[in-house]
């Protein structure tokens, strides 16, 4: 508790020291960015921090549309139905000064389809970048993509000669430790500069005065003194105390007091994430049970009976305090291919779940490891210590594992879990992108966050066909087919949907943005 207070007191004395009439923005949340290589790692908050340094082509405002970014108009060849033409923002400069074009773009993508990169199945279907001049990109792809722009919302773009220059032309290898000159500095186009980085400590910001945007945007809030406080209690505290002004995630237990609190607002909104538990049904044999020679998830009845066992509404009353939606699917509401009735399936029957277990022959039940992080999702650990008292009831012992999640993530990545905690956030607002990442079987495209070891050819080939389906209609019902599947199968464990409490000083004039993106470019003062 001393050594964070000390860092906050250090980042508040940074502020103070500020030059006059700079408007200094305090920001908290429970986890940091994991790395700074904009193709790395797709997950919230490192591309939450990365947005403010750099920019894609197209990318989503504080609402949830799709806004021009580097790109100013985009749209299908009317020579080739395969390739999608973008028409770059022209005068863009990058921080350190250097001229940004379409060279800069096909360096990127290109970069973004390799294999350490954590964006390659968004880009899965496309087959060639080419630059035909300095301000014009075309994308092509295997057969007509109806929404390739929507892949990009989050395509970070970067400078092809500084990467040259500095070792980072390869994406970082997160999962295998890697650490690159990328990993941990930064050179975009965006609305802040980097002024310094110290991994889980602090990340301080500065507005960038030759940003192409800054007469477009508020740009209000001109530094930025990022501190990731794990604690929730001590996130809360500094908040309350003025030592920050904006916190992401306002502990559940604190809504009442922070929102009650002179000069503090708490602001909510449904997020475009749902959390769940992924199974390792493929594997012969699991290495964190206690049955030897079998795999117990790879038997339907045991994963269905293990999501008869979680009781959802106790969840979403005792320990998120109402600040969840329970789900039965693993899509948000806001996604196309989301199902009302999909999404109200997942009931508690403990009698139906015993029952399931004492079929496939595991009546007496088993143990098993659960893998969770401590620091990503709302009340994460506490929704792991809550289930694995729900499944106790059916027979299963489960051992929890708690842990930050630059540890837990790669445990996934690297299948060496077979029982564990995801959330999982849309931006492309597209079931698409749930099948890319979490159902279709581990290649050198797809499948990166699906640790199931679930693979089917037949289910694998329908999801690639999305990509070049341009006849709507028939896209959304292979779309239901496919979750028709997923959701026979049991292939994951829907828990619930998140909801948004950003807190903050009343002076600061922002919406929440389904994303959990806060773009403070965006920010007005009051």
């Amino acid at each position: 508790m001393t050594r964070r207070l000390t860092l906050l007191t250090s980042a508040l004395a940074l502020a103070v020291a500020l030059p006059a009439g700079a408007e200094t923005l305090n920001w908290a949340r429970a986890g940091d960015a994991l790395t700074l290589d904009p193709h790395a790692q797709n997950e919230g908050p490192t591309s939450a921090l990365a947005h403010q340094i750099m920019e894609p082509l197209v990318m989503r405002d504080m609402t949830g549309a799709m806004v021009p970014a580097l790109a100013t108009e985009w749209g299908p060849s009317e020579a080739d139905p395969n390739v999608w033409v973008f028409q770059l923002r022209q005068g863009v400069t990058f921080h350190d000064g250097a001229s940004f074009d379409s060279e800069d773009v096909k360096f990127s993508l290109e970069r973004a389809m390799t294999e350490d990169s954590d964006y390659k199945e968004l880009l899965a279907s496309v087959v060639e970048v080419r630059a035909p001049d300095a301000h014009t990109i075309e994308i092509v792809t295997d057969g007509p993509n109806p929404i390739m722009p929507n892949n990009l919302t989050n395509m970070f773009m970067m400078d092809k000669s500084w990467a040259e220059a500095n070792n980072a032309v390869k994406v970082q290898d997160y999962e295998g430790g890697e650490d690159t000159f990328a990993a941990k500095n930064a050179n975009g186009t965006g609305p802040y500069k980097l002024v310094s980085r110290e991994p889980d400590v602090k990340t301080v910001l500065t507005a960038n005065d030759a940003y192409w945007g800054k007469d477009e945007f508020p740009m209000e809030v001109t530094d930025i003194v990022f501190t990731p406080i794990q604690n929730p209690a001590t996130r809360v505290a500094a908040l309350l105390s003025g030592e920050v002004d904006f916190i992401q995630d306002v502990p559940v237990q604190d809504l009442e007091r922070v929102g009650s609190s002179d000069g503090l607002d708490v602001r909510t909104a449904p997020q475009n994430r749902v959390i769940f538990f992924g199974l390792n049904s493929g594997d012969a044999d699991l290495k964190n049970d206690s049955v030897d020679g079998a795999n117990p998830l790879a038997d339907v009845r045991v994963r269905k009976a293990m999501s008869m066992a979680i009781n959802r509404d106790a969840i979403q009353q005792v320990v998120m305090r109402g600040q969840s939606a329970p789900a039965g699917m693993i899509s948000p509401p806001f996604v196309n291919g989301w199902d009302k009735t999909m999404d109200a399936s997942s009931t508690t029957n403990l009698d139906k779940a015993k029952d399931l277990m004492a079929e496939a022959g595991y009546g007496d039940g088993f143990s098993i490891q659960l893998d969770c992080p401590n620091d990503r999702y709302i009340n994460d650990e506490a929704i792991c210590q809550a289930s694995v008292g729900m499944l106790s009831q059916i027979g299963i012992k489960v051992n929890l594992d708690a842990k930050p999640k630059a540890q837990h993530f790669p445990l996934i990545s690297n299948l060496e879990t077979d029982f564990y905690m995801l959330g999982w956030g849309v931006p492309t607002y597209d079931s698409e992108y749930i099948f890319n990442f979490l159902v279709h079987g581990r290649s050198d495209k797809y499948g990166s966050w699906n640790g199931t070891r679930f693979d089917s050819p037949e289910l694998n080939e329908k999801i690639v066909s999305l990509a070049s389906e341009t006849d709507l209609p028939a896209r959304d019902k292979k779309i239901a087919d496919i979750w028709g599947v997923v959701q026979d199968e049991q292939l994951y464990i829907p828990i619930h949907h998140q909801v948004l409490n950003w807190g903050m000083k009343s002076n600061l004039d922002t919406i929440v943005a389904p994303d959990d993106t806060a773009k403070f470019k965006y920010f007005k003062v009051k």
